[in-house]
Parts: C-alpha cells; structure tokens; sequence
C-alpha cells in the first residue's frame, strides 16, 4: 500500500507545483498587464469633451460647434428609468459587484463553449464600470490582454469612484450613433426630446444602442433595432423596474425617430460662423469644440428672417432685370418625365422652398409644367415676363410656388442670382449686431460680403468728409461752387471729377452735396479743408484705418467693409458716441461662470433677486467716449434726413417715417451701396459682383440696394410707433430758402428747417467756396440771386 500513499502524496505535489505554477503564470501575466496602466484617479475630475451651444437672443439655439456632440447631464439630473433601462441592458448586478462581475464572466464563458462551431458571435461580459475603463483609458483593440487590463482597471477604479460617479461618466461618455455622444445628446438626435420628457420605450431603445449603435439605426435597421428594443424592455420587466402591464403597453408603442424641431433653431449661418469666428480667435480650438461653452448672442430672430428674405429678394429683382439665362437643363423625351426630372441634380444655390420643373407645353396664356411629384401646375405670362424668351418644351427650370402655402398650382420662373450682397442691422447705441446676411446663400458661399468683403464705399463715404467741414466751420447752408474741378495728382496727370449728371449746378448749399450726391462740390470741399482732417474722421469713425491723402478718396474711393461703415453710421445717429459692435452678449463656461459680457457699465443697485418697493430704477452711466460734437453730428443726420425727403434715397419717403441714409455707387456701377437708419436701427446694404464688375446702365445704389432697405425696414417698424430723431443741446432749428441757404422770405417756395449750431444762424450776407477760396457774393437785398439748383437732380454720385 505504500506506492498507494506515495502516488497520492505524488499527484498532490504534482498539483500543488502545478497550482504555484499557475498562480505564478496568473501574477506575472496581471503584473505584466498592471504595467503602465493609465491613471484612473484622473476620472475623479475628468470633464468630458462638450458641445458649444450658442443660441439668438431670444434664447433659441442658433448653432453647435463640437468634435463629439455631447450635452454633459450630472447623475442627479439624470431620471431613475433612464437609469435603469441601462442597468438592465448592459449591467444588471452594477450596484452590487466589485467592477468585474464574475458571476456574468461564468454565464458568458458557458455560453460562448456551448457556441462551438455554430458560427455565432462570442458574448461578452463586460461591465459598465469596465466600459467607462475601455472608454477613457484604453483603445477598442480587441485581445485578451486588453480584457485584463480592462478588468484591472475597473477593480481599481470601484476603489477611487463611487458608482454613481462611473454611472455618470458612462451616460454622458458612450457614442450611441446618430452624432450623438452621451445620453442627453441621443435623446435630442432620435426623439427630439430632453431626458425627462422621454418615456419607457424610448429609453429602452436608447439603451439597445451601445452595443452597435449602426446596427439598430431606427429607420434603416427599423426590426432589428425593435426586436433589441423590446429584449431591453422585458430585462426591465425582469429587474422589477417596471411592471408587465407598463412593458406591454411600453413594446406596443411603435418606434419613430423625430428630427429636432427646427422652429426652435434659428437659421442665421453667416451670423453663427461669424461667432465661431470670434470663439476660436478668443479660446482656441480646444475651449471652441471641446469646452462646452454656452455662448448668448445678439440676433434677433425675426429680424435675421427679414434681413435674408429682403436681401435674397433684392438679388432677384437685380437678376431678373438682366435677363433669363436658360434651362438647367434640357429632356429631348418627355415619355417618362417624372423619372427623368428626378435624375436631373439640383443646382447649387437654389433655394429650399424652390423645385425644379420640365416644360410640358406652351400655349399664349399658360405654360404647363411638370413637377417632382409626378403632378402638373401651370406658370402664367405674367409670372415669367422678365425672361427675355420663353422656356421650350423639355426645358428643366427652377420654379417657385407663386404664393407661399399656395395650393392653385400656381408656379412662377426663378433664377439663382450672379450678384452677391449683403446687409446688416445693429443697435446704434449699444453695437449689438441684431441681423446678419453675408451672401445669398450660405451653403453656396461662406464667404460674409459683410464684413470680409473690402469694398470701394462711394457716395456713401461723403457724410464724413461734409461733417469734417462743419467741423471746419461750415454750416448746412454754406455755398460750395459745383463747378469743373481739375486737379494735377501727380507729375503730368490731370485728374478732372464730375458729377453723376455730367452737369454743373453753381453755388450750392452745402446740404444738398450730400442730398444730391454732388461729386465736384465735396472735391472742393476736401481740397479747402484738408485731405488730412478727412482721413483723420475715417480713422475716429474706424472706416479705414489707414487711408491715403488723396482727393479721389473724397469719394469714397478707399476700400472698406460693410460692417465698419455701418457701424460709422451707428455713431452718426447715436449723437457721435463711440461703439464697439458685437456679435456676442455673452460668454459662459459648461459651470455658468461668465467669461465675457459685452455690456460692462457699472450699475449700482443692481443685483439677484432686488424686491420691488416702487424704489427709483438705477441710473446706468453712460460710459461710451465722445468722438464727434452732437450738434455737427444732428447736422449731419438731419441732411441725410433730406436724403429721403428730397435726394438720392427719395423713393424710402413712401415708408411714412423718420428715416434717413446715403447711397452709394462707385465708378462703372460696380459696387452698390445704401446705409440708412431710424433713430434707434441702422442697416447697411451692399451689393456687387464677387469679382467686381460693372451692374449695368442705370444701376445704382438707389436702384439696387435702396430697395432692399426699404423692404427690410418696412416690415422691421410695421408695428413700432413713429420716432423722431433726437435733437441734441445747442442746435437751433431755422427755415431757410433750400435754394439759397439764406434764411426764408415771404414768398419762398422751397422751404425747410434747417439745423444750425447756435450762433451760426444765417443772415443777409451770402458766402461761397468756389476756385478761389472763400469769398462773398452780393447780398439777397441787393436784388441778386445766386445760380439755384432744380431741387430734382437725377444723379447719385459715386467715384470717377
């Protein structure tokens, strides 16, 4: 019996070796893996990567800007079902095992044996907690040393973080397709819900979606993401989250994805790229995509909708005076013309509410054409009069309903339009942009016409250089000599302006240079007062930084952006006060901490939660630097007053209202331009080639970009009640003959009421800038009346 007892005592060390020799193998392999291993004491204060959200100045999202579109929700904001659904899906004993759940390892290991040789996927055993590891810390390679690591590392980490807290992490952390990254994003991309809006079919769905986010896609894996659906809600069932009554009704509901509201998202892409702009030169890109910043602009919504529908508008009305350019396309059969139009691709730049149609007939009263859906409409003459020649039959055209909503089948011809533009609206006493369009369409063109655009201004520079002169001592009523002007601008070359007209109108009162948009009397004027002090005036009003001394740029031949000369024309109406314009009212990180506030003026008496008593509202100071005296600066606004009443922007008088604006054009119509404001809106228009080029014969800014003005600010003061513009201290209101400049007489026939800083009131002497400087004419007693203008001009001015 010996050799009995000396086997077993054999065996037992053979298995006693054997188990060293394991356990040794076991120690040197986690050892191996235990080397170094991330630190996951990180996760402790880890922030995940977060979406920037900038939203309009109504509150409404305008924009996103992130590398993994995630909306970081605490644990505590999280709702239980969400939760659960979760829990039951991926991890069901999670509040109860050590990171690893060895129990599932078993389960998992059992099944994959029982597998063998059927060809179906291995399954895993992974927890949350050993996800949030892989997740953060480790690659997706697929091997067992990464597996061991994992599992390491989530023992680790149940060590250092509570449960809540890795809960956390992996709600807000995992990809669940779709373009979204956490659960809170999920839940806006599929159901266009925040999380506590969802209900129990929804989050079970979500919950189906780590695994394979692509393979239970909603739509295109539509049975298969229900079946996973329902397998969640029955684990739910079983886990005594919810009851058999709440899981029936919960896999009855059909599963849809909705599309988020887009009523709630403003649609300004030149203003949001603007921001992005400003985000990215501030923080970088890292803070910008990453950092979860909460950005409140200054749009205003509906004044963003008018500004793109006036200027998308006035480009078509441009274009269609020009001529129809042809078919997109032409269809030699019209046997299966539905089939066909389908294959023809739309144009770039057309707009979303307009269609591509085939010609299918032509008749004297109708054209009949055929559209996507397989049905006819009909465009009538009138509706496509513009084109110089009718569309032939087989012709593929842009078309656009003739009436919005309309259901008569009604279509009209469109165009896109050659011509670029822009136009904004800002607050002239604050700088807020409040509506920004920089071209006709943005996915077209990204490049902002508004404010990347450098542009020669023309007759719209003028207002600076006449109030330089009232600087100088000139008054609105002061004659200036529209006479030939020729000056030697450099060694043999002789420069000679003119006018619009081609004509010469004598002396002229000062006013109506600007009123009229004379060329020659403003190049008199810059020669008498200085080249010097213009660009100095360019420079205080942040036109041009650096402008050259030359007469040319008199008349606006210096090249500037739409935004800064509006934003000059802001400190005009605001009674010369300086502004910084912005796009941007406020700046917070993802805690709510304030990074940026565009309005910084103390306020003392301010503060959270003040009860009302009837106490007095606190006076906010005035902090904005004075650049320009307010009486020279109500001169100035007064004169483009007569801009609209009698000038250049006459046809903006129909409005009924206290407007007032320059237009400008610049040598060969190749640049429009009109800046205009209310007392308490200003907005600027431009219009032109992107590779400058002449618009046409009569095309100015009075044609172009005038009437994209108007039909902005027609709706933009529909319901505002009349404003007049605010006359400062020190000015004195006169009637003077608009002819002579003189103060009015008995009998006069062109009368107005002229703005004089007090003390500069006219009287009986009469004096005049003309070739030879400053000097007096013949008094109205003596019987003498100086060469008058016709109160009607038809020129614009511009640059020659």
């Amino acid at each position: 019996m010996r050799w009995i007892y000396y086997g077993i005592l054999s065996l037992i060390s053979l298995g006693l070796l054997a188990a060293v020799v394991v356990i040794a193998a076991v120690s040197f392999i986690l050892g191996q893996a235990s080397q170094d291993l991330p630190d996951y004491k990180q996760l402790k204060d880890y922030e995940p990567p977060v979406i920037t959200r900038v939203h309009a100045g109504d509150g409404r999202l305008l924009a996103e800007f992130a590398q993994e579109k995630r909306v970081f929700v605490p644990i505590d904001e999280i709702p239980e079902l969400l939760k659960h659904a979760f829990i039951s899906a991926e991890d069901k004993n999670f509040y109860s095992h050590p990171g690893v759940d060895y129990i599932a390892i078993a389960r998992a290991a059992l099944m994959n044996f029982k597998n063998i040789g059927r060809g179906r996927r291995l399954v895993g055993a992974s927890t949350i907690t050993q996800q949030v590891a892989k997740n953060f810390l480790l690659t997706n390679e697929v091997s067992y040393q990464r597996k061991i690591k994992e599992a390491i590392l989530a023992y680790r980490m149940e060590k250092v973080l509570s449960k809540d807290r890795l809960l956390e992490l992996y709600l807000n952390q995992i990809f669940l397709g779709n373009r979204s990254y956490g659960v809170a994003a999920a839940s806006l991309n599929y159901f266009s819900k925040s999380l506590d809006e969802l209900d129990i079919s929804e989050v079970a769905y979500l919950a189906t979606l780590p695994k394979a986010p692509n393979n239970y896609h909603p739509v295109k894996n539509h049975d298969k993401a229900l079946t996973r659906r329902n397998w969640v809600i029955d684990r739910m069932m079983e886990d005594g989250y919810i009851t058999s009554s709440q899981a029936e009704l919960a896999k009855a509901k059909p599963l849809e994805m909705k599309e988020r509201n887009k009523d709630h998202i403003v649609n300004a892409p030149y203003f949001a790229e603007e921001v992005r702009r400003d985000l990215m030169e501030r923080y970088g890109e890292n803070i910008l995509y990453d950092g979860g910043l909460s950005v409140r602009t200054s749009v205003d919504p509906d004044l963003q909708r008018l500004a793109m529908k006036s200027l998308q508008d006035g480009l078509i009305a441009y274009d269609q005076r020009h001529g129809w350019r042809g078919p997109v396309k032409h269809l030699d059969a019209l046997t299966n013309w539905a089939a066909a139009l389908e294959d023809v691709k739309r144009p770039e730049g057309m707009l979303e509410t307009w269609s591509l149609a085939v010609v299918l007939a032509n008749n004297t009263n109708r054209t009949t054409i055929g559209l996507p859906n397989g049905k006819e409409a009909k465009i009538l003459p009138d509706d496509m009069s513009w084109a110089d020649q009718k569309p032939k039959v087989g012709d593929v055209i842009p078309v656009a309903k003739k009436k919005e909503g309309d259901n008569d089948k009604l279509y009209k011809l469109v165009q896109i339009p050659l011509i670029q533009g822009a136009i904004i609206a800002l607050d002239p006493h604050t700088g807020r942009v409040l509506a920004m369009q920089g071209g006709w369409k943005f996915d077209k063109s990204e490049f902002n016409r508004a404010t990347q655009a450098w542009r020669q201004p023309g007759s719209a520079f003028k207002p600076f250089v006449y109030l330089t002169a009232l600087e100088y001592g000139f008054t609105p009523a002061t004659l200036i000599l529209d006479a030939p002007f020729v000056i030697e601008d450099r060694p043999g070359n002789f420069w000679r302006p003119e006018n619009y007209s081609r004509e010469f109108y004598g002396p002229t009162p000062l006013r109506v240079g600007i009123e009229k948009s004379r060329n020659l009397m403003t190049v008199r004027l810059a020669d008498y007062i200085g080249m010097d002090r213009v660009v100095e005036q360019a420079k205080k009003f942040g036109i041009v930084d650096d402008m050259e001394p030359m007469l040319s740029y008199s008349l606006g031949a210096a090249e500037t952006t739409l935004f800064r000369l509006t934003t000059a024309y802001a400190m005009l109406v605001n009674g010369g006060k300086e502004i910084n314009p912005t796009f941007i009212d406020r700046i917070q990180d993802r805690y709510g901490r304030v990074l940026f506030q565009h309005d910084t003026r103390p306020c003392e008496g301010c503060g959270d939660l003040i009860k009302w008593q009837k106490q007095a509202v606190p006076t906010i100071p005035d902090v904005r630097k004075e650049i320009a005296d307010p009486r020279h600066v109500y001169q100035i606004v007064s004169i483009l007053e007569g801009v609209v009443k009698r000038g250049t922007g006459r046809r903006l008088a129909s409005l009924g209202r206290p407007l007032a604006g320059k237009t400008g054009t610049t040598n060969d119509s190749k640049d429009t331009w009109f800046i205009g404001f209310s007392p308490d809106m200003v907005v600027g228009v431009f219009v032109g080639f992107d590779e400058p080029k002449p618009l046409g014969r009569k095309e100015t800014g009075s044609s172009v970009s005038a009437p994209i003005f108007k039909s902005f600010m027609a709706e933009a003061l529909k319901d505002k009640p009349p404003t007049p513009f605010r006359v400062p201290p020190g000015v004195r209101m006169v009637q003077i003959n608009a002819e002579t400049g003189q103060r009015a007489q008995p009998g006069d026939e062109k009368v107005i009421w002229e703005a004089f800083v007090a003390g500069t009131e006219p009287n009986d002497r009469i004096f005049v800038l003309d070739t030879g400087g400053i000097t007096e004419m013949p008094s109205l007693s003596d019987g003498i009346v100086p060469d008058k203008y016709d109160g009607v001009g038809s020129g614009t001015g511009g640059t020659y």
